[in-house]
């Protein structure tokens, strides 16, 4: 069950994304240096949500001049004009980003299946982890690899549970760490699902829905009124999940990969 797409961005903290690092800013692009790092490449990330022909020629002058491989692009999906522009200067459509939204009115109650994470998790979780986002815009775009995909969603999963999120809930099955859902609280106080998966051997149980549920109390309990999530449009199973737990689309926006070299890793 996969969480947020936004998967890395790890320099711009965006809905329980583990990349806070301010970054390099330079008029409309920033250097996102936590990404370039994990992926051994020079990424950076158009910071405005609309295109105009002047501001993507800067954008892509300025990437050049900087020797970017790939520019982030966060756009407004309801603006045709970005859209036709995004497309024909070379931008690929990777992902569309659907943000979620709730209000929290009282307890939901702890489930008994769901418990705070111990570090004697960590582990287990990363496994989860490795084989659970799959939906997510990474995966979709063939110049990253599986290897560096999986190692991503292991690296967010280990630095939510060493602090980064808020709190990091555990479904218990038979004893064994069955599934996560991590916890933050944004500056204007909503309370913010980040990496959400139940393992594959342990679906079907109602897992997904306890960890959800066991997050709305842990908001309402720190006294957070509103919760928010980010899954994919491709993603079906978590828009139910979310929508069974009373969720309703806040907004879509759609997530663009521009590179400047053509030649796709083996």
């Amino acid at each position: 069950m996969a969480g947020p797409s936004d998967a890395l961005v790890i320099s711009v903290k965006d809905n329980g994304d583990p990349r806070g690092e301010p970054g390099v800013l330079s008029g409309a692009c920033q250097f996102l240096e936590w990404d370039s790092r994990f992926f051994a490449m020079r990424i950076a990330r158009l910071t405005e949500p609309r295109l105009t022909s002047d501001s993507v020629a800067s954008a892509l002058t300025w990437c050049r001049a900087n020797r970017i491989d790939c520019l982030y692009f966060l756009a407004d999906s309801g603006d045709v004009g970005t859209a036709m522009l995004a497309q024909v200067n070379g931008f690929q459509l990777v992902d569309m980003r659907l943000t979620l939204e709730r209000d929290l009115t009282h307890s939901m109650g702890t489930a008994a299946a769901v418990r705070p994470f111990q570090p004697a998790d960590t582990a287990a979780l990363r496994t989860i982890a490795r084989v659970s986002h799959r939906d997510s815009r990474f995966y979709h775009d063939p110049r990253f690899t599986r290897r560096q995909c999986d190692a991503l969603y292991e690296a967010w999963m280990e630095r939510s549970c060493d602090g980064w999120a808020d709190a990091v809930l555990v479904a218990e099955c038979g004893g064994a760490s069955a599934g996560y859902v991590s916890c933050h609280r944004t500056p204007a106080d909503v309370g913010s699902i980040g990496l959400c998966a139940v393992a594959p051997e342990f679906q079907g149980r109602g897992l997904g829905r306890e960890l959800v549920t066991a997050a709305f109390d842990y908001f309402y309990r720190n006294g957070i009124k509103q919760a928010t999530v980010v899954t994919q449009g491709r993603n079906v199973a978590s828009q139910r999940l979310y929508q069974r737990c009373g969720f309703l689309t806040q907004s879509m926006q759609l997530w663009y990969h521009r590179w400047f070299e053509t030649d796709v890793p083996a």
